[in-house]
């Protein structure tokens, strides 16, 4: 359970996001989250491969690290950003300047703010 748990953090964070955002706008919760949630969950997806690749190019035998901010939470917050976002121009969803604004905000409130809370606890 311990190497899926960053991944369904993740997974589970950016499904709230969706939750949130369907239901800020009155939006039918269950009935169209999927549509709202595949392009930042694929996002999401290609964000974490691209972070297992570059952590074990950059450290070769280390395990690698879910909670790094730099470079694995970084990756992956701007992969299910820029992703999801392309995905949903792709797909003929809205993708209006403030909605990206409000995304790259929450989604690095979500994506990084628990590995900055796990990296500041086993400073203790």
């Amino acid at each position: 359970m311990r190497r899926f748990g960053p991944i369904a953090a993740d997974v589970l964070l950016v499904v709230l996001f969706c939750v949130i955002g369907r239901r800020s706008h009155d939006e039918a919760i269950i009935a169209g989250l999927l549509r709202t949630a595949w392009p930042f969950v694929a996002g999401l997806a290609v964000g974490w491969i691209a972070a297992l690749v570059l952590e074990r190019r950059r450290t070769g035998t280390e395990p690698f690290d879910a909670t790094r901010l730099w470079p694995t939470g970084i990756v992956i917050w701007l992969s299910t950003l820029v992703i999801g976002m392309l995905l949903r121009v792709v797909s003929g969803q809205g993708t209006a300047v403030s909605f990206i604004v409000v995304a790259a905000v929450v989604l690095a409130l979500f994506l990084l703010g628990w590995r900055g809370a796990i990296r500041a606890l086993r400073l203790r």
